[in-house]
């Protein structure tokens, strides 16, 4: 457990932090990012499979936000040799650099769904 005064410690921190951090979180905070860094984690992933894992998704969304993630460095993308062409996306060291946290967040929404109105 915390105690107060660590947390004050850590809250007047980031307050401090906050016009540096902001924007850094304005590219990785949104509604799927998290989820595409965390599936390409594991292994690269063609469009359409990463369009299924993503059960939801908008085409539009996921090729926008494939689009901001490769160009904050994030992904990478890859051409395949096929025909027609295929595209197969990636985790850079960046993009991996969030998989602990992302992981640990994505645990805490698991732990609590049904306090926060999940189902």
């Amino acid at each position: 457990m915390i105690d107060d005064t660590d947390l004050a410690a850590r809250a007047s921190l980031a307050l401090e932090d906050v016009p540096l951090i902001r924007p850094v979180l304005d590219k990785i905070a949104d509604k799927w990012t998290i989820l595409i860094l965390i599936v390409l984690c594991a292994e690269p992933v063609r469009f359409n499979e990463l369009k299924r894992r993503l059960n939801g998704i908008t085409h539009k969304s996921l090729a926008d936000a494939l689009k901001r993630l490769e160009r904050d460095g994030f992904i990478s993308r890859k051409v395949l040799p096929t025909l027609p062409p295929g595209v197969e996306y990636a985790i850079t060291p960046l993009g991996y650099s969030l998989r602990q946290p992302f992981e640990e967040l994505c645990l805490w929404a698991n732990e609590h769904q049904r306090e926060l109105g999940g189902s």
